[in-house]
């Protein structure tokens, strides 16, 4: 195996990778998209490479069978021999890769990239991540090594960080490594089935470890498990399971049949228990499981004493009992029912007069049901000390040849994870003995119970046979039942999801998810505000944070899909509200399968010319993933006034709500005609009337003026927040009233809202902190200022905007910002995103200047707090001081600690000469 990029070579280029755990812009599962560049090789399609179908083949055949476009086998194929670019067939490579690995996965899409001749997206399903990023390393080296070799160069792999294959023809090492990886993370039998049963009914499913610890449901209607164990199973009961001789005492004062025994503490008190109990008897650990340690069939004082000294190897105690007659048996009790029965058969083998013992073990481990521990059906058998000596008790060896058609029992106990077998029972068991099973698990106190039952009949009373109970077990392993070695398979995960989940209990929360350009974090936290006055507890994620109620969790950027899946972790949130931005969207899709409101603000000019998002229609795609994500009952909230967001109503599988602030037009009126709703904001003083349309009704919400968050309804943007915010509610059936005092509630404080329109007049002029960071933002802010103008003497405005935007950006900013303020702090950003220092500066500026800016009312600062300090220093009583910062939280203290300068000589020495660096 080599570093997948420890040379730089050229051909086939990998540019980009992205893994989706969620909906995406590429479709609504997840999936992992794979960059590539063919470079030369967009001139050559398959049907023009002589020879490489066939070699393709002969070392996939298993690609015959894809049916591609076509749907049929053979499909991809036809589609080979006609001619299709090396980005599809890579992707048809991985999935087969994944296939072979044991990752039954078939959904593929390649996609070109607009603008970029040669350039494709090769996007394919995958069940773990690792497995499915080392099929796709693994895919391209093998089409490349069946290039002609003046192409088969590679390039970029490093950015899968996988290795691949010395020899990508060799399948058997690749393959080799691809199931070793699927092993590495693969569930359990028992896991898995209570994954699967819950996905089949709809419950999100959230590993928490890279063991067997998953979280079913959301929030605080989660259920976790552990294999078989739930949240739900007494931690009393586990204990008392663990503890067999405690566990027996119990079932005997309740009347149920166990076996006499007795705990010893020495070999001399084992055997003198034994000759008081009768032979045969059985000993083993106290707290032992999975049969380790056990013997069975003791006749005598020297088999007590072998016996003993094999279970003290598992344990100090041991317990010396009678043994009962029969077989044994596994009773699956689950929320107090018997759910299934399975009779378990020690490991045994069947002479054929040609193979020793130990040769006939080694075909049964052929058989593909068998696997290492609990990994597949059966387990394989393994020779050991306590098989050696089972053997040699009756007269045999590993090399002994057994006569043709003898049985050979190589196990003292009947434990499938010794490579014992189970025949299902389930049908067969007698009623009383389902009542017995039935009252052992309620008298240990286990939801989830494997009771081991000793009996020569099943189908006969325990009291006819003398059979008993000779074992409970928290954590029962469900191998036996799902997939018997005879009999018929019985679905027992399906029973424990529905004791966690009742039939027509829920086990999703609330999703609230939001994005657009601007006003996400305000809207975000007005519908956290609203759904709080309702008495929610709120997770919410913004770019501030993780929220939950007014603590913060986590003081980041956290309107990613990370964070996302942190809330919905979170045992206590009743509702989530998540801002939803761009960045996470691209990396890796939502951080959630489905939102019942979802809401999409607006799309303007920002983040343009960033990872293939180069137009205005490629953001709304990208923003769309919103409106498509959302339930089929839920709703999308979506902005009336905005050409970019009307065209999604048709995207989404949600009903439609409208907000507008621009009153009921003729399009809103038909929808709200035709039963829809819409939330408006009327005409009026101090900034209208926000009024509800539903149901053939107009309710009159609340005036403008009235939330605290518009300033008296000056501030436009807040409106409109508002509306979004209240149509969010409104569609989630959240009462008007509840709606009004959350936005009463909701004020521009620092603490309410951090970086949105917060307001300090503490200092003989105003100041205004708002984390304004592009055109479109910076625009609305200037509407705001113009109205406050009146009341105010010179506008001070500290601009910047971060350095991966487009050079136009930056310029458009700097005309924007001399349109708006009478004095300019243009600073630069804490992180130039791959720009010099200095140069976001000089552009801002360029376009202030193109805009008539006089350069004595232009300055440079060389980061935020120097330009809040020039601001802060230069206003006068009455002033007006905007700031934009990114450290929103640094520059908000440093506005409080600001101690006013009253000396205006002072104040001119403090001031940054115009165009400073």
């Amino acid at each position: 195996m080599k570093n997948a990029g420890a040379a730089e070579i050229t051909g086939l280029r990998v540019t980009e990778r992205s893994i989706y755990r969620g909906p995406n812009l590429f479709g609504a599962r997840p999936m992992i998209r794979i960059q590539v560049d063919l470079g030369a090789l967009e001139e050559s399609p398959s049907d023009r490479l002589p020879g490489f179908v066939d070699r393709l083949l002969t070392v996939l055949p298993g690609l015959t069978a894809h049916g591609c476009s076509c749907r049929q086998a053979g499909g991809f194929e036809r589609r080979l021999r006609e001619g299709t670019w090396l980005g599809h067939v890579i992707e048809h490579v991985a999935l087969e890769l994944q296939n072979l690995a044991g990752h039954a996965v078939t959904r593929g899409k390649t996609r070109s990239v607009r603008g970029r001749p040669g350039v494709y997206n090769i996007l394919y399903a995958y069940l773990d991540e690792a497995v499915g990023l080392a099929a796709g390393a693994h895919a391209i080296a093998l089409v490349a090594a069946l290039l002609p070799p003046d192409r088969c160069r590679v390039a970029g792999l490093s950015l899968l960080k996988v290795i691949v294959a010395d020899d990508p023809l060799d399948l058997a090492p690749v393959v080799a490594t691809l199931r070793a990886l699927a092993k590495a993370s693969a569930l359990g039998p028992t896991t898995r089935s209570l994954v699967d049963a819950a996905l089949r009914r709809g419950i999100p499913v959230t590993r928490l470890n890279t063991a067997s610890l998953i979280q079913l449901g959301h929030g605080r209607r989660q259920r976790r498990i552990r294999a078989s164990v739930t949240g739900g199973t007494s931690l009393i009961g586990a204990e008392l399971a663990g503890n067999k001789n405690a566990a027996k005492a119990l079932l005997a004062e309740a009347g149920l049949p166990v076996p006499r025994g007795a705990l010893v503490g020495s070999v001399e008190e084992a055997v003198r228990e034994a000759r008081r109990l009768g032979w045969p008897v059985v000993t083993k650990p106290l707290d032992g499981n999975h049969g380790r340690g056990v013997t069975t069939g003791i006749v005598d004082a020297a088999g007590v004493e072998q016996g003993f000294a094999l279970a003290v190897q598992h344990g100090r105690r041991v317990i010396v009992e009678r043994e009962l007659p029969g077989r044994d048996h596994r009773i699956l009790v689950v929320g107090g029912k018997v759910v299934a029965v399975a009779e378990r058969v020690p490991a045994r083998v069947f002479g054929d007069g040609i193979h020793s013992i130990d040769e006939l073990i080694a075909l049964a481990n052929q058989d593909p049901r068998r696997g290492v521990g609990h990994e597949a059906v059966l387990t394989r058998i393994v020779p050991d000390a306590a098989m050696r000596a089972l053997l040699e008790a009756r007269g045999q060896t590993l090399a002994t040849v057994p006569p043709a058609g003898a049985e050979v029992i190589l196990r003292g106990t009947a434990n499938l994870s010794t490579g014992g077998t189970a025949i299902d029972r389930t049908d067969e068991i007698h009623p009383e003995t389902v009542a017995i099973a039935e009252q052992a698990a309620a008298v240990i106190g286990l939801d989830v119970a494997g009771i081991d039952f000793l009996t020569t009949d099943i189908a006969r009373p325990a009291r006819e046979t003398g059979g008993g109970i000779v074992e409970i077990n928290a954590a029962p392993g469900f191998r036996m039942h799902l997939e018997p070695s005879e009999g018929t398979p019985r679905d027992v995960a399906t029973p424990v999801i529905d004791m966690l989940f009742p039939r027509g209990t829920r086990s999703r929360i609330p999703i609230f998810a939001i994005t657009g350009t601007n006003g996400k974090s305000t809207t975000a936290r007005m519908v956290a505000r609203i759904l709080r006055e309702g008495g929610l507890t709120v997770g919410m994620t913004s770019t501030s944070g993780i929220y939950v109620d007014d603590n913060l969790l986590v003081a980041a950027d956290s309107s990613g899909p990370k964070s996302a899946r942190a809330v919905l972790r979170n045992p206590v949130v009743d509702v989530a509200v998540l801002e939803t931005a761009r960045g996470g969207i691209l990396r890796e899709g939502l951080g959630f399968p489905a939102c019942d409101v979802g809401a999409v603000l607006n799309v303007t000019a920002d983040h343009l010319g960033l990872k293939g998002i180069d137009t205005l229609e490629d953001l709304a795609r990208v923003k769309a993933v919103v409106a498509r994500s959302v339930a089929r009952r839920g709703h999308c909230v979506l902005n009336a006034d905005d050409p970019m967001t009307v065209a999604m109503a048709r995207r989404t599988r949600g009903r439609v709500v409208w907000f507008s602030a621009k009153g009921l037009g003729p399009r809103l009126r038909a929808h709200v005609d035709a039963g829809g709703v819409a939330v408006v904001r009327e005409a009026g003083e101090r900034g209208g009337m926000l009024v509800v349309h539903r149901d053939g009704e107009r309710t009159e919400l609340i005036a403008a003026a009235d939330i605290p968050a518009t300033l008296d309804g000056t501030a436009e943007f807040n409106i409109q927040n508002a509306l979004a915010a209240a149509a969010m509610c409104i569609a989630h059936g959240v009462a008007a009233d509840v709606i009004r005092q959350g936005l009463r509630a909701f004020t521009t404080s620092f603490a309410d809202s951090p970086g949105r329109l917060n307001i300090h007049d503490d200092h003989g002029f105003r100041v205004i902190v708002d984390y304004a960071h592009n055109p479109a933002a910076i625009t609305a802010l200037g509407r705001l200022i113009d109205a406050m103008r009146p009341h105010h003497g010179r506008v001070y405005g500290m601009v910047s905007i971060p350095g991966d935007r487009r050079d136009d950006d930056l310029k458009e900013m700097g005309r924007l910002a001399a349109s708006i303020f009478d004095e300019v702090m243009f600073r630069e950003a804490p992180d130039g995103r791959g720009r010099p220092a200095g140069s976001i500066n000089a552009l801002m500026s360029e376009g202030a200047m193109a805009a008539g800016l006089p350069i004595d009312r232009l300055h440079r600062l060389k980061n935020e707090e120097a330009a809040t300090d020039a601001c802060l220093a230069a206003a006068a009583p009455g002033d007006l001081v905007v700031l934009m910062p990114t450290d929103v939280e640094g520059i908000w203290n440093r506005v409080v600690d600001y101690r006013p300068i009253h000396d205006r000589a002072q104040v001119t020495s403090r001031m940054p000469a115009a165009l400073d660096a």
